[in-house]
């Protein structure tokens, strides 16, 4: 039987506080109402008995939602994904430090906070925490910029960590700027360097594991990071942990400031380039939890695509990825705008829907959002709108797939194209401008003959360059416009065939 002082049942609010989804939150992508159209926001009450900072988040066996909480609670919330919502949140468990990330195996909830990674079990079924078991805090900790995000278990049970510099530009306490992984019986093992402020942690459809970064020092803009074993991803200030990783030598080569990403990667063998970078401020400024969609089409038409939120700007995005040459890059693209809170962390329901939460620190960082926090829910309609679904690299140019199909006259114009290039100056200094602009000529445009892809030659592709597309003059068979017509391509590798 449940305890009932832990138990708080919440009827379904017909007024919330919260901003409609349509509401326009500042200058942004300026698509909200006809994001809505086919993915409505739908708030999911929080009495204000319950201090809900929603941090991380995991799905139950049994239907619920696991909530991690800023302050180190976990509720389990009953009736999220009722229409409308009915939710019941039933304390579980306390007592931990800022839970960014919660993962479910065995009958048991696995939290990662600032200092460890605790196994959590409910042992006599009363529905609240009787066991609190640490499986490692073997790095150092020791103030307020040091958050670790951490991974679902992956195929091994692993859960993989990423964990932030000291005061987001110096390592002063054990592996600061790392990402480990603690294997099910608690060994912890270094894995790679060079982090700074690290945001979510997981896999993309073949198992490859990923972080997300934020922009800073030796970070032009936010990005998506391949966790490859014994790589060094940016940021130098995390060399000197080398010495406490057997079998695990440091680079040669530190990298140079004022230099660019294309030219470093030359000199220091290890370092490894942003898969995705978002262009700041149009796509993205500090972009936090992630999830795949593995929900087989129940979420639309974007199936084991990366969905990722973005705590300033209370926006969500799309990201591909593709391996070229050995070396993973991709493209991201605009989904929703309008949250009510920072986003700080998605969930994905085994029925289709996108859970959203986070909060606001009201001193400490800008957020777009208004309200202190939110658990918001996304949901698809059914109805499939007309987006660039995914863009892959060829030899010689971009392969676009869309949702449906595209005017093949229309199409087939190749002043129908706007692109530009650009880069970011690879330094210490915080964050950067866009730099070495190109912009590269549509040579030709070849529409598939279902019209669901068009394959674009450029005259050039420019690597270490994010390529940025403009589709806003493509439109379907009857004159549609794209709901998003902006996509940003990352290019570390061409392909040589």
């Amino acid at each position: 039987m449940v305890n009932s002082r832990h138990l708080i049942a919440v009827l379904a609010l017909v007024n919330t506080p919260f901003l409609r989804a349509d509401e326009d939150l500042g200058a942004m992508w300026g698509t909200a109402q006809e994001e809505a159209k086919y993915y409505p926001i739908v708030n999911i009450p929080i009495p204000p008995a319950v201090p809900m900072r929603p941090g991380g988040m995991e799905m139950l066996p049994d239907g619920r939602l696991a909530v991690g909480t800023r302050r180190g609670d976990i509720y389990f919330v009953k009736g999220a994904f009722d229409s409308p919502p009915k939710p019941e949140f039933q304390l579980f468990a306390s007592g931990q430090d800022e839970i960014f990330s919660l993962s479910w195996k065995d009958g048991a909830l696995t939290s990662t906070s600032w200092g460890e990674v605790t196994r959590i079990t409910d042992i006599d079924g009363d529905g609240v925490a009787d066991n609190y078991d640490t499986l490692t805090s073997n790095w150092g900790y020791a103030e307020g910029h040091e958050f670790a995000f951490a991974s679902k278990h992956d195929p091994s049970g692993n859960i993989w960590v990423a964990l932030g510099l000291s005061g987001s530009y110096e390592s002063h306490n054990l592996f600061r700027g790392w990402a480990v992984k603690v294997t099910p019986d608690g060994k912890m093992i270094p894995i790679c360097s060079g982090l700074r402020s690290p945001g979510g942690v997981g896999a993309n459809a073949e198992g490859a594991m990923f972080v997300i970064e934020s922009q800073g020092p030796w970070n032009g803009c936010c990005s998506l990071k391949h966790l490859k074993e014994g790589g060094f991803l940016g940021h130098p200030a995390s060399y000197n942990w080398y010495p406490y990783v057997p079998g695990m030598k440091a680079p040669a080569n530190e990298p140079n400031s004022d230099s660019r990403m294309a030219v470093e990667k030359k000199r220091v063998p290890e370092l490894v380039p942003p898969a995705v970078r978002f262009p700041y401020i149009k796509m993205g400024r500090s972009i936090s939890g992630f999830r795949m969609d593995k929900t087989g089409g129940k979420f639309g038409p974007f199936a084991n695509q990366l969905f990722l939120g973005d705590y300033t700007l209370s926006i969500i995005l799309r990201a591909t990825t593709e391996q070229i040459n050995g070396v993973w890059q991709g493209a991201c693209y605009p989904f929703r705008e309008g949250l009510a809170s920072g986003t700080m962390n998605v969930e994905f329901s085994p029925t289709g829907q996108l859970i959203a939460g986070g909060f606001t620190t009201n001193t400490q960082w800008p957020v777009r959002g208004t309200e202190p926090f939110a658990l918001q829910r996304i949901d698809w309609t059914g109805i499939v709108p007309f987006e660039i679904k995914e863009i892959n690299i060829k030899k010689d140019g971009f392969l676009f797939h869309f949702t449906k199909p595209v005017d093949p006259v229309v199409a087939a114009v190749t002043d129908n194209y706007t692109i530009s290039t650009y880069t970011h100056i690879y330094h210490g200094g915080y964050g950067s401008p866009e730099v070495d602009q190109t912009t590269p000529r549509v040579t030709k445009a070849l529409v598939s003959p279902d019209g669901l892809s068009v394959m674009l030659s450029l005259d050039k592709i420019t690597e270490d360059h994010i390529h940025d597309f403009d589709l806003a003059k493509i439109t379907s068979p009857d004159g549609q416009h794209l709901l998003h017509n902006k996509a940003y391509y990352t290019v570390n590798e061409i392909p040589k065939k």
